[in-house]
């Protein structure tokens, strides 16, 4: 590969992966074209941190915890998945992560508020926090293009 190309971490779901809460993707073929020459890893760090597909849907919550609608927390997962993704991102040598805005783990800027209300906060999601405490510019996927 040549050493020039940047390669990128991604959320899997961008690249028409069924790893969302509900099972679907939010493909984008322009990132998929990305994929397609070697320049990103999809990664899915719930599915990483061992939750199912499909699953209930999950908020960060204002202490920090991550709940599911039906009140599981999933905290542990959620952050097992986030450590694993930085591990890949550092062994591939990622400098930038393009996460699916909103989610929990992977949103950067902005999740949800953890009402279940679809109500927005400043916040970013936990891997998409840890990633960038590594040194690593986060992103949506609607801020690349």
């Amino acid at each position: 590969m040549d050493n020039k190309k940047e390669i990128k971490l991604v959320s899997a779901c961008l690249l028409g992966i069924n790893c969302m809460w509900n099972g679907g993707e939010k493909n984008c073929p322009e990132l998929a074209e990305l994929f397609k020459q070697g320049l990103l890893v999809p990664v899915c760090p719930e599915q990483l941190g061992g939750l199912p597909t499909p699953r209930v849907p999950s908020e960060i919550q204002e202490d920090g915890r991550i709940l599911a609608k039906d009140g599981k927390d999933v905290t542990d997962n959620v952050k097992n998945g986030a450590e694993v993704a930085s591990r890949i991102a550092k062994s591939v040598g990622a400098k930038e992560f393009i996460g699916k805005s909103k989610s929990p783990s992977c949103g950067c800027g902005k999740t949800y508020d953890g009402t279940f209300s679809g109500k927005l906060i400043d916040k970013n999601g936990v891997t998409a926090d840890l990633l960038q405490k590594n040194g690593i510019k986060i992103k949506t996927e609607k801020e690349f293009f």
